[in-house]
């Protein structure tokens, strides 16, 4: 009998922006996992991002990982993604034998699959494909898990540091966030190699 091949998605949230960390998650789901619900995460709405992530974190395995400004500025956005994603693995990876256990699933082969150009440093089998976040449901979910905690994080340091509006625009290079910051100087979360 064939070992069941178990799909690991990877997806980021936050490569863009000029504050905050980057986030990644890394999600296998269930072969009864409702993916009507999924989708690439910029395409739902809040709310039914927030309400997809429930059931992920209840039915899937799953792990997140954040990578900080400062290191975002010590190793480059692109190598900040690949760790998130290599620390969301490791998370995965300890919840993975209890998850299986509930599952039923003993005899099982992990393969990844990563948005994008490059796939993480992982002990598996992996690939990369440009716009998997709209094609593969474990990589929707993960890109559901990435958001939902990112904009979580930016919501807080909206609290933590206010004047910069990022609970508004979640450190993205808006006008307004670009104002703020030659108007205020940078917050502690700025990634300084970025230009504002």
């Amino acid at each position: 009998m064939d070992s069941k091949i178990l799909l690991v998605g990877f997806d980021e949230a936050g490569r863009g922006p000029l504050a905050g960390p980057v986030s990644a998650a890394a999600v296998i789901l269930p072969e009864d996992f409702p993916v009507e619900i999924l989708n690439d995460s910029k395409k739902l709405s809040e709310k039914k991002r927030d309400a997809a992530e429930i059931i992920i974190k209840e039915k899937a395995c799953w792990g997140i990982g954040l990578v900080d400004n400062f290191m975002i500025d010590k190793i480059n956005i692109l190598e900040a993604s690949m760790l998130a994603m290599k620390l969301a693995f490791d998370q995965l990876n300890e919840k993975l034998p209890e998850w299986l256990k509930n599952n039923n699933i003993s005899d099982f082969e992990l393969n990844g699959i990563t948005d994008g150009t490059r796939c993480p440093s992982v002990e598996i089998a992996c690939r990369c494909e440009p716009k998997a976040d709209g094609k593969y449901p474990c990589v929707m979910a993960a890109s559901i898990l990435a958001k939902t905690c990112r904009d979580r994080i930016m919501i807080e340091m909206d609290k933590k540091y206010p004047g910069y509006g990022y609970a508004k625009h979640k450190g993205y290079p808006t006008r307004d966030h670009r104002e703020i910051c030659h108007k205020l100087g940078p917050s502690p979360i700025q990634r300084l190699s970025f230009k504002y």
